[in-house]
């Protein structure tokens, strides 16, 4: 099969759980996966630093990035920038590591337009109600925060049919074996594999001579 990696964007409403299953798919399988570190306008959460979770950059920074297109995508979020940096995830993909791009519906929609292989994936708690009731137990934001969090969480409801596969975080040692299974399954999909494929046939062709 082809050996260069893919490039996964997970997606999901703000407290389905996204880093947490982010973090034990690295731990579980870190010879695989390369998580590609966004760059963000925000300010750090407590026990977030700069280049761990996030590249902490300024408004001016971050448009310095946008104009010299050193981002796959990038979108503006509760009043922040978000995106992602190209070198990295580009020198990963090569190296044959299949590359998690954890950003929102707008960006995710922006990189399969550029990049028609990507694969997407929307996660998304088992009920609405235990959505909120997350964003509540977080303790993180303030009520106002929150309900904009759930009223944006409305909006990229409407577009969950772009993503190409979706997946309930209820149990979390299942949703990130799932979510595993989906990406090892794709290296084998036949429109993956078409240089493998017309290898394979040009050798048979050269057999099929020699007799």
């Amino acid at each position: 099969m082809d050996k260069r990696g893919i490039l996964v964007v997970v997606s999901g409403f703000s407290g389905a759980g996204k880093g947490t299953i982010m973090k034990r798919l690295l731990e579980d399988y870190s010879d695989s996966y390369a998580l590609s570190i966004s760059a963000t306008t925000r300010l750090p959460r407590p026990g977030e630093s700069h280049g761990r979770e996030y590249f902490f950059v300024s408004k001016e920074e971050f448009e310095e990035m946008i104009e010299e297109d050193a981002l796959i995508e990038y979108a503006r979020y509760v009043n922040n920038y978000y995106g992602t940096p190209k070198d990295y995830v580009f020198r990963e993909l090569e190296a044959g590591r299949d590359v998690i791009l954890e950003i929102e519906i707008q960006g995710a929609l922006k990189v399969k337009e550029a990049y028609p292989d990507t694969l997407l994936l929307f996660v998304s708690p088992p009920s609405a109600g235990e959505l909120k009731d997350r964003l509540m137990n977080r303790g993180t934001e303030d009520i106002a925060a929150i309900e904009s969090r759930l009223n944006r969480a409305w909006q990229e409801a409407q577009g969950v049919e772009n993503y190409d596969y979706f997946v309930i975080n209820d149990d979390l040692e299942e949703c990130v074996q799932e979510i595993n299974n989906i990406i090892k399954n794709e290296h084998a999909r036949v429109a993956r594999n078409h240089a493998v494929i017309e290898n394979i046939r040009a050798e048979l062709k050269s057999f099929a001579k020699g007799d």
